[in-house]
């Protein structure tokens, strides 16, 4: 056996979502957010699915803490509910700021580091627009300060986004998420107001917590290569792909300005309409860290076998793109494994990815990488006593791990891993269909149990090291 030891003071964590876990849909003032409205929808969420209870972690959020503690985690990032903490769009909500503030003090109070997440796509539904409005990045940065304000003495880690392809192209463009649009040139506008929101949030962020405080983004990467090197058309696919789905966020965050090329590629949906003097500075705040979710790989040809633009499928229905300006590339497989939704398992990937990361981005602007998402969906089959012996999924996190240790050992400056998810939960539109959790909830007790995954992530942590 080879033993990978990871850094002194590597944190190791796990992730969730607040309208994914949370439930406790309208209690203590809770307004809708567009993830309540989209469910309502008929056709939109696999079984009609919702987020009325979800995990019930608002009521079970003590019990939740104390298995995060039994299983060894240091640090735990969550999200803030924006429509819990500022209900319609109008006063800001004791209660709502409350719970998350009691949340804070008993991970404290079990030695877990808080890592706070303003944003991960439950945006009010009364905000007029949604992020078509370029108000609404403004909106952002008030309801940022105010929750700084309220936990800032305690919390120290601060992340503006998570995933702002998912709530611009895959929402606007793309039509599987909140709130369902297939306008590409909606994406675009949406994307940059994101952005934008990013920017700001961070302004609000610096003027409101105490020195000390790191403040960061997280975004999701798509390792894309051509399907095959030697092609033409293959490999302007991946230029384009990777510049919808990393670059286009990526380079006004670190290097301050869209890149050239992706510019050219979305001038006929807008985006230079949409860019005010002065954005570009904006977004371009300096952050201490970047968050970096990786499920897999991908990819791509320019030519597709059967000559038609690819469509993506919700739920069975015709949806939009989310590929913006390159709805004519095709993703092809490569003969991989697969986890439960589909993607192709590459390891190998993620040490490229946060190689390439470190090397162009990061490693310049010294910029810390975590890795703040990593996890699969897998066919878990309880045992009687509700037991999940998912070994895939462990064989998954021990490969990912091991790939993360091998960037590491090459120079990378990562400095923490977030397996995604702590508990099975709403998968947005697959609804309870998929589990990404290392504890399994059973949906109709909402009993929580700590599958495999669990005791693997637990071993990891304690030993800050893998074994392969």
């Amino acid at each position: 056996m080879t033993l990978h030891q990871f850094p002194e003071g590597f944190l190791w964590g796990s992730a969730t979502a607040s309208f994914q876990i949370e439930g406790a849909a309208t209690e203590d003032g809770r307004s809708d957010s567009i993830w309540d409205v989209f469910c309502r929808q008929p056709g939109t969420i696999v079984n009609g699915d919702d987020g009325t209870i979800a995990c019930d972690h608002y009521h079970r959020m003590p019990e939740d803490v104390t298995l995060m503690r039994e299983l060894g985690l240091n640090t735990y990032r969550f999200s803030i509910a924006w429509p819990r903490v500022r209900p319609d769009d109008k006063e800001f909500n004791p209660k709502g700021i409350d719970f998350y503030s009691r949340l804070v003090d008993e991970l404290l109070a079990a030695g877990i580091r808080p890592w706070a997440t303003l944003y991960h796509w439950d945006l009010p539904a009364a905000i007029d627009g949604g992020w078509l409005n370029r108000d609404t990045a403004y909106r952002f940065a008030e309801y940022a300060a105010k929750v700084a304000e309220a936990l800032g003495d305690r919390c120290k880690d601060w992340t503006t986004l998570n995933e702002p392809w998912c709530s611009s192209f895959l929402s606007y463009a793309g039509g599987e998420h909140a709130p369902g649009h297939t306008d590409a040139a909606e994406g675009v506008r949406a994307g940059h107001h994101l952005l934008l929101a990013h920017g700001l949030g961070c302004q609000a962020l610096r003027a409101t917590l105490p020195a000390g405080t790191r403040v960061g983004i997280t975004l999701n990467f798509n390792l894309v290569d051509p399907a095959d090197p030697e092609s033409v058309s293959d490999r302007e696919a991946a230029r384009r792909i990777d510049g919808v789905a990393n670059r286009f966020f990526l380079d006004p965050v670190v290097l301050g300005t869209y890149p050239k090329d992706v510019v050219a590629d979305l001038e006929h949906l807008g985006l230079s309409e949409v860019v005010a003097d002065g954005d570009e500075k904006i977004i371009g705040q300096p952050i201490d860290f970047l968050g970096v979710n990786y499920y897999h790989g991908s990819a791509v040809t320019g030519t597709p076998q059967d000559g038609t633009a690819q469509q993506t499928e919700a739920n069975g229905r015709r949806a939009g793109n989310p590929n913006v300006g390159s709805e004519w590339v095709q993703f092809v497989s490569r003969g991989l494994p697969t986890t439960a939704m589909g993607w192709e398992i590459q390891p190998e990937g993620l040490t490229r990815l946060l190689e390439r990361l470190h090397r162009d981005y990061t490693g310049p602007a010294g910029i810390a990488l975590y890795v703040t998402e990593n996890g699969c969906a897998m066919d878990d089959v309880p045992n009687a006593s509700g037991f999940v012996d998912d070994q895939g999924r462990v064989a998954y996190l021990r490969d990912h791990f091991i790939a993360a240790h091998e960037a590491v050992a090459r120079g990378v400056d990562l400095r923490g891993y977030f397996v995604w998810s702590l508990l099975d939960n709403f998968e947005w539109a697959w609804g309870y269909a998929k589990r990404f959790g290392i504890v399994r909830v059973d949906y109709d007790t909402l009993e929580r149990t700590p599958k495999a995954s669990a005791a693997f992530v637990k071993e990891v942590a304690a030993a800050n090291a893998v074994e392969a």
